[in-house]
């Protein structure tokens, strides 16, 4: 039960009746209105009757509530104007969407962000708009949550339930209150692990919505947060408790590998070096979800090689390579995950094969062979990555829980599968009709991406457009050392069986 606070609630003040200062209090919850604290105390004076402000309040509550607001963006309607004063819109944010949300973040997302401790982060919860800090990080933590599979919007009128676009309606009016209220926060002068978190879902929410521009504003604001508050630094974390040190630890990682990705997708510099110590499962003992954490330190470790040198290279700022350093890239890589891995670590798996299709593609660009086997060659190497990825398939076709598996894992795979279809299309067949082919190759991998979120993305017409434009110079193994010699052409190949004489010309 929450602590009772010393003021009357916004609504038991403007109703003129006695609160018991709890969040929420009894008041509140018996007339159905959200409880809130955020009005400044004014002169006492009459009001008006009891009931007219119960009215009135509801009215407000409903005008400024999340399903009132979505549903006036998806009508094309003006919803009505936000506080002028920065504080956090009344209603917006109801406590059931951001229990629910925590609830959705810590059964599906936290493995891969073990980021927040779910105990204080429920604790915050209950004091939602007491706090900017707070309300600004759980209102951009349930805006990502909008764009994931299988979320709903939690307390929302039904009928948003089945309005198209109503969860990214959702998402962005959650983005832009979350923004708004944070403009009347000087979180730059003194950042806490809620502000950083902030930002790098604030760079998540815009990342889903393809808004790449905003992505790298707000996750080069939480890297810039991270060198204020010394997080690059290992003595800096001496000074917290392991809850603390151990969620600060984790976000600088977590910084670490999401900057080096969109460095490579996207041509962005690097801020944060491995400067301090890795994560590790025990480094707080309190963590229930501990076990869980594996795929987390797989993926630190796989982009751990990535350094300036490499992102120099890539970048074509730096032209002086050699066939060891890609060799030894590769041999890292390789050697970082174990050849069986779960269907639940799919996302390591497709990270490696990413980033070694990347490192064979930087070899071939500064004429660097893949070291590998003598009879290696070079260009079969994209089709020996993608024939890795093919045993992951399978998998998938009985895991319920490909929905999880977000936008960069299906961008990842798209970079794979178009390099397949770059070599394919100027690699000679084997002739050999029980190989598998670049047919074979292809539906594979257009397979593993139909899966994915059952294929509702935008990444999938991109890759079949590419596949219409080659296919026609994929001939068929059979077909591609069709003998010269024409002398058997007059010979009739069916059984007589009603089709005798229609293989001979007329």
């Amino acid at each position: 039960m929450s602590q009772a606070v010393k003021r009357a609630c916004d609504a038991c003040h403007r109703r003129k009746v006695k609160c018991d200062g709890i969040n929420p209090c009894r008041n509140c919850a018996s007339a159905q209105l959200t409880c809130t604290y955020n009005a400044i105390p004014q002169k006492k004076g009459p009001k008006g009757s009891r009931a007219k402000v119960i009215s009135e309040l509801r009215e407000t509550q409903r005008q400024t509530s999340l399903s009132a607001k979505v549903q006036s963006r998806l009508n094309g309607l003006s919803s009505p104007p936000c506080s002028p004063t920065l504080s956090p819109t009344p209603g917006l944010l109801a406590s059931e969407m951001a229990k629910e949300c925590i609830e959705f973040f810590f059964a599906n997302m936290y493995p891969i962000m073990p980021i927040l401790h779910r105990q204080r982060l429920e604790q915050q919860s209950m004091y939602l708009d007491q706090g900017v800090d707070t309300y600004c990080l759980i209102t951009s933590l349930c805006a990502w949550m909008m764009f994931q599979p299988g979320m709903n919007v939690p307390g929302a009128d039904p009928l948003l339930e089945h309005l198209p676009g109503a969860n990214i309606a959702s998402g962005m009016v959650l983005i832009e209150e979350a923004i708004r209220v944070r403009k009347g926060s000087d979180y730059q002068e003194s950042p806490t692990l809620n502000s950083l978190c902030t930002s790098y879902f604030l760079f998540c929410s815009h990342y889903a919505l393809d808004m790449h521009d905003k992505a790298w504003f707000y996750l080069r604001e939480a890297t810039t947060l991270a060198h204020i508050i010394g997080m690059n630094k290992e003595e800096t974390y001496l000074q917290y408790d392991n809850i603390e040190a151990s969620r600060r630890r984790r976000l600088y990682w977590l910084l670490f590998v999401t900057e080096r990705a969109y460095a490579l997708q996207r041509g962005r510099p690097l801020t944060l070096q491995a400067s301090i110590n890795l994560p590790t499962m025990t480094d707080d003992p309190t963590d229930p979800l501990a076990h869980q954490l594996n795929g987390y330190i797989l993926l630190v470790n796989l982009f751990r090689p990535f350094d300036d040198v490499f992102l120099a290279l890539w970048n074509k700022t730096r032209s002086e390579s050699s066939a060891s350093y890609v060799a030894g890239l590769q041999k890292q890589l390789s050697d970082m995950l174990p050849s069986y891995m779960s269907v639940q670590d799919v996302d390591q798996r497709a990270n490696q094969q990413w980033l070694k299709t990347l490192s064979w593609q930087l070899s071939m660009q500064n004429g660097c062979v893949p070291q590998g086997g003598q009879d290696q060659i070079p260009m079969q190497y994209p089709i020996d990555l993608s024939r890795d990825l093919m045993s992951i398939t399978s998998q998938f076709s009985t895991n319920h829980n490909t929905d999880f598996h977000g936008t960069p894992l299906i961008a990842k795979l798209l970079d794979i599968s178009s390099t397949l279809i770059d070599v394919l299309s100027v690699m000679p067949s084997s002739g050999d009709p029980f190989s598998m082919g670049p047919r074979e190759h292809l539906n594979s991998l257009l397979q593993l991406l139909s899966v994915l979120r059952n294929g509702d993305h935008h990444f999938l017409p991109l890759l079949l457009n590419k596949v219409h434009d080659i296919l026609p110079r994929l001939a068929n193994p059979l077909l591609q050392r069709a003998p010269e010699n024409a002398c058997m052409q007059n010979i009739d190949i069916f059984d007589g069986f009603g089709n005798a004489g229609m293989a001979q010309p007329p």
